[in-house]
């Protein structure tokens, strides 16, 4: 697979690499949600989490590539993202980690790698807090663990571009495709307060991470990746050159190297 998509002009037009047929999919009843997820492969399972807005589909180029390494790929569409659905409760973070490890219960997966991006990152790396015995390792793309890792929002055509997926999506997956300007709104509220770490509780992360960035990403700062290194133990940090917040969709190949690359050395 070869894939180059820097300005999303592919992806706003027919989004990522379809996902291949699933070994197993469905709904998971939790705490006022249906959430829906998707298996490929066998092996050790790696949990992949999307951004805030997106849905699995996102994942289209990253699936393929975890099955052919030997591993079981697990797709989450987050509760009132895609396919699953939401009830009134605001959009939490720790709400999110509890939707992703009644998955993982479910489908019966003791332990997993989680690929987080954006605010599925977020989510990742909360739920490596909560439950670290259930998480082997967080490969944490493209985002901060408290609001002052962000910058000011600055419109471009690429993130134009993906908004503009994310949109045409909603409408062809979700149970209220109506509903998407409060959904952006809701999701918007959550991305602007949460989550709320201090150091000192990252300090207290015991699984490896990595903490990953594009050298030209849209929404986080570069200071603040390289704060996350320092305070979390034994966190790495791989930099992304040429590539922005959408690197899994701009440059998929390169991606994937990093996120096998860091699965390989935590096993």
């Amino acid at each position: 697979m070869t894939a180059t998509d820097d300005d999303l002009v592919h992806f706003e037009a027919h989004g990522a690499m379809p996902l291949p047929a699933a070994r197993s999919e469905g709904f998971v009843d939790n705490d006022g949600a249906r959430i829906w997820y998707a298996t490929s492969g066998s092996g050790p399972a790696v949990v992949l989490l999307h951004g805030g807005l997106g849905n699995s589909g996102n994942w289209g180029y990253q699936v393929p590539a975890l099955v052919a390494s030997g591993r079981q790929a697990v797709v989450i569409d987050s509760r009132g993202h895609g396919r699953s659905t939401r009830d009134q409760q605001p959009y939490t973070y720790e709400l999110m980690a509890s939707d992703v490890l009644a998955v993982m219960d479910r489908i019966g997966i003791d332990r997993a790698a989680l690929v987080g991006w954006s605010d599925g990152a977020c989510t990742a790396l909360i739920l490596a807090d909560r439950e670290p015995h259930r998480v082997s390792g967080v490969f944490f793309f493209a985002c901060s663990m408290d609001p002052s890792g962000t910058k000011p929002f600055v419109a471009t055509p690429v993130i134009d571009r993906c908004f503009s997926r994310h949109r045409q999506d909603y409408a062809a997956l979700s149970a209220t495709p109506d509903q998407f300007e409060a959904f952006v709104e809701d999701v918007s509220h959550m991305m602007a307060t949460e989550p709320n770490y201090s150091a000192e509780d990252l300090c207290r992360l015991s699984v490896p991470v990595a903490i990953v960035l594009g050298d030209a990403d849209e929404f986080i700062k570069t200071e603040h990746a390289a704060y996350l290194v320092r305070s979390i133990p034994g966190a790495e940090f791989i930099g992304l050159a040429g590539v922005s917040h959408f690197a899994p969709l701009q440059r998929p190949e390169s991606f994937n190297r990093q996120v096998l690359g860091f699965l390989d050395r935590t096993g």
